[in-house]
């Protein structure tokens, strides 16, 4: 028997890393034991708090049931004031804050809440993949638009007005920028805020990579009038090594939170409580977690910085977050060829720029969530294969 595919996902592939992943298990069961300096995951565990804040509340007799769609107060509450103490951003825990199962859901909640057959959304180029695939799901037409190395990955407005924007309804945006690692300005959000409120466009501002490498965590929510025509999301993912969890956040207006829950509550039926106890932990925690996180990031980051100059890249000194992204040499016909060659002949993993849109095809991306230990084994294997 033979059933089609619902047309939402004829054009819609598998994620790039689910099918690597298999590609390199396959080597690995050869006896290749390739090392993946591919993908963001952290290595490193949560707050020993954290994990203590889960177990003792998993034993407790009454928080097994289904939880309140919006969130448990008390998460709700230490966003809120984890906003205030960092970003210095307001909103009320009640009614401008919802709790996500991880914020890769929430892109796709926003773009279903949103968008549908004939509107136009912008993405970037290059980009988080999740943005192109939440909106083809919804129906809606992707529009890129193209950042550079010489605009520092930033948004060319004059560019971007010779498009026709008419009906173009949200804008996806992500900075610190994966995969780039470029940081934005306050000035730039007020450019930014400017055109959204010209365009009567939606901002939707993915910001997970904030505390990584900078000693100023920085939100489009600050900035004056933002809550007027943008929502961001957040995670525990990066910041607080807890990925796995599935924790994440989106801030905005009251009447942009409704609007989105009245998607997300049909789609689940609450976090684990124990599990958003464990993340209002987290965000408790004071800045010594951050700065103790962002030393050993920044020791990888210079074994990260070998292998990329072991490789002939080149590579910008002031990006951020938990990657080095790099332009490759010439004489390879694009980051694939390159992650090819390394894969192939040191068995080592790094991502092809060319997975975050066109505009990456002459770089490469390296994680940094691997200990200085492994690095160190991946220049030793890469000095002997190149």
């Amino acid at each position: 028997m033979q059933i089609d595919v619902a047309k939402r996902l004829q054009h819609t592939e598998e994620y790039y890393f689910s099918k690597k992943l298999r590609e390199i298990d396959e080597l690995n069961k050869q006896g290749a034991r390739v090392i993946n300096l591919g993908i963001g995951s952290p290595d490193l565990p949560p707050h020993p708090e954290v994990i203590a804040t889960l177990n003792d509340n998993a034993q407790l007799p009454n928080v097994h049931g289904y939880q309140n769609y919006k969130g448990a107060p008390a998460l709700r509450q230490a966003v809120a004031d984890w906003y205030q103490r960092y970003y210095r951003a307001t909103f009320n825990p009640n009614t401008e804050i919802l709790p996500l199962i991880g914020s890769k859901e929430g892109i796709v909640h926003i773009c279903m809440t949103y968008l549908q057959e004939g509107d136009k959304a912008l993405i970037p180029n290059p980009g988080y993949p999740a943005y192109a695939a939440a909106v083809r799901l919804s129906g809606a037409e992707a529009i890129t638009y193209k950042l550079t190395q010489e605009k520092n990955w930033l948004i060319d407005f004059s560019e971007l007005r010779k498009q026709d924007l008419s009906k173009v309804k949200l804008m996806w945006i992500n900075y610190p920028h994966m995969p780039t690692g470029a940081s934005a300005s306050d000035a730039f959000y007020n450019e930014l805020i400017a055109f959204a409120k010209e365009y009567n466009i939606l901002i939707c501002h993915d910001n997970p990579y904030s505390f990584i490498l900078t000693d100023k965590p920085r939100s489009i929510m600050s900035v004056d009038g933002a809550k007027e025509v943008a929502i961001e999301l957040n995670s525990l993912s990066k910041s607080s090594n807890m990925a796995g969890w599935r924790v994440g956040v989106l801030v905005g207006a009251e009447e942009r939170i409704n609007q989105v829950l009245r998607f997300k509550s049909n789609m689940d039926s609450g976090m684990f409580l124990p599990v958003q106890l464990a993340a209002a932990k987290a965000l408790q925690l004071d800045s010594s977690w951050y700065q103790d996180l962002n030393k050993i990031y920044a020791d990888r980051r210079q074994k990260v910085y070998e292998i990329m100059e072991l490789l002939g890249c080149s590579y910008q000194q002031d990006q951020v977050g938990l990657f080095v992204w790099a332009q490759i040499p010439n004489s390879y016909i694009n980051g694939y060829a390159l992650s090819d060659a390394v894969l192939d002949r040191a068995r080592v993993f790094i991502t092809p720029g060319g997975i975050f849109g066109n505009g990456g095809d002459q770089y490469i991306r390296i994680s940094l969530c691997a200990t200085v230990e492994v690095l160190e084994e991946s220049i030793q294997r890469i000095k002997e294969s190149f």
